[in-house]
């Protein structure tokens, strides 16, 4: 792993739920919909590259907060899963999965509207800032 950085993992609802099955993919696959910055950071950066604070906040309201610990599978075992299925090359970007919070997953549910500032970030690397318009 040559480093790790902030990533936003955004969805279209609407999208991803047209059609006879779930349109996954092609829901995350709009202009914008996958940033990545504001840095790239090595793991020996940080105190404990395996226990890392991450969430975002929407206007200013924290929604996502979690710790890498916490995660299903740790990141060096995602890499090697993923090597199985396919070639890693420098540049590609590996997103790792989201803390809790997700919108759809909230009761009641919570969509992003345009106007919404959501700030999504990782302790040790910093923060994205994005303000949410409608589709053109």
């Amino acid at each position: 792993m040559a480093g790790l950085s902030v990533g936003q993992d955004l969805s279209e609802r609407a999208m991803q739920s047209s059609g006879p099955a779930p349109q996954y993919s092609l829901a995350k696959s709009f202009p914008g919909f996958g940033p990545v910055g504001p840095l790239l950071v090595t793991p020996d950066e940080f105190e404990d590259p395996n226990s890392i604070e991450l969430g975002c906040t929407i206007n200013g309201e924290e929604v996502q907060k979690g710790n890498t610990s916490h995660m299903v599978f740790p990141v060096p075992e995602i890499i090697a899963r993923l090597s199985k299925i396919t070639p890693l090359l420098p540049g590609d970007v590996v997103f790792t999965g989201t803390p809790p919070g997700v919108g759809v997953g909230r009761k009641p549910q919570r969509f992003l509207a345009p106007g919404d500032e959501l700030v999504t970030y990782v302790r040790g690397i910093g923060e994205m800032r994005h303000l949410m318009k409608a589709q053109d």
